[in-house]
């Protein structure tokens, strides 16, 4: 490796702000480039650049000189791709591909897409890397098509390293918190209201991680040997971690130390999957290290100490909402492009 640099995308987000601090202890240098929708949490490292910037317009400066480039910049969620399908679209694919294209052009050594296990849908059985995909929602889809291309460009003869990671619905305590995630969503419930909200109608599947252990597995591509991980899909997870929704209930009030108080809200939820996680464990040694109850437990315990606040900025879909308040308003009284 000639260079410890990586770009990350969307560094400052859910993900990125735990992944960012995995890098640096890595002994990485980090350039995180975000709008910085949700706040910029970092404190100052002397490994730690900022640059504040739309993914869709990221200029190509940044990428000399880079050895990974870790691309999580998204739009995020189900909720939020429906309401913006376009800009979901512009900013989860193609704006990806205009990534991928500049990463490899500028002999950028590996380039990892932060991708969903949700591109499987509803699916019978329990799904490996080869299992067709069924993506059911607009942020799904984008993610398959951010995949197809990247792995288009491998097809091309490009000398990058590629690899994508399917993760599984992340939960557990981060800098840019999310309580619109299901485990955060119901210990917040509980913690609030001593009622855990639920999807209809529980039954329904899906896989899981916490953000440190998906955060671990960007790390391990990064250290991989390159024959190990081009041009592959990993799915991220453990095996351990396929639960029904009202399973996972049961974990978050045990993690509580609270009776099990649930209500059903919506929908039925129609994304029902659980996942195999063998590869990733066999071919880059990868284990989970945390659990449901024990992240539970640490996310109420920053929200006694006042550490954590689920202000409207916590949940994604409301706070694009209220920043599309401010864009209106904008608009209406500063048509030349100021205010005063």
């Amino acid at each position: 490796m000639t260079s410890r640099k990586v770009l990350v995308t969307g560094g400052a987000g859910y993900i990125g702000s735990i992944l960012v601090q995995e890098l640096l202890l890595a002994g990485y240098e980090v350039c995180v480039y975000d709008r910085f929708f949700f706040g910029n949490n970092f404190s100052q490292h002397p490994n730690l650049t900022t640059v504040q910037g739309d993914v869709r317009n990221i200029p190509e400066n940044l990428f000399s000189n880079v050895f990974g480039v870790l691309d999580l910049a998204a739009l995020s969620n189900d909720p939020s791709g429906e309401m913006m399908p376009t800009k979901t679209l512009d900013i989860n694919y193609r704006a990806r591909r205009r990534v991928q294209e500049l990463a490899s052009s500028n002999k950028v050594s590996k380039y990892i897409l932060a991708s969903s296990c949700s591109v499987y849908g509803f699916q019978d059985g329990v799904l490996d890397e080869t299992a067709s995909v069924n993506p059911l929602t607009t942020y799904a889809s984008a993610n398959l098509l951010a995949e197809e291309a990247a792995l288009t460009l491998a097809k091309k003869g490009t000398d990058m390293c590629i690899t994508i990671l399917r993760q599984a619905t992340v939960y557990g305590l981060s800098p840019r918190m999310r309580f619109d995630l299901a485990i955060n969503g119901m210990t917040l419930g509980l913690y609030q209201d001593g009622v855990i909200p639920l999807m209809r109608d529980g039954s329904q599947w899906r896989p899981f991680v916490h953000v440190r252990d998906t955060s671990k597995a960007f790390l391990k591509v990064l250290d991989a040997k390159r024959e190990i991980v081009n041009q592959e899909i990993f799915n991220v997870g453990s095996d351990a971690q396929n639960f029904q929704i009202l399973q996972l209930a049961e974990l978050v009030a045990k993690g509580l130390g609270k009776p099990l108080k649930y209500e059903f809200y919506g929908e039925v939820d129609v994304r029902s999957y659980r996942v195999n996680f063998e590869k990733i464990a066999r071919v880059l040694d990868f284990k989970t290290t945390h659990k449901v109850e024990s992240a539970a437990l640490e996310i109420s315990q920053a929200l006694d100490k006042g550490d954590l606040v689920p202000d409207i900025r916590t949940k994604t879909l409301q706070w694009y909402q209220e920043l599309e308040k401010w864009n209106n308003r904008i608009k209406q009284v500063a048509p030349d492009g100021f205010i005063l």
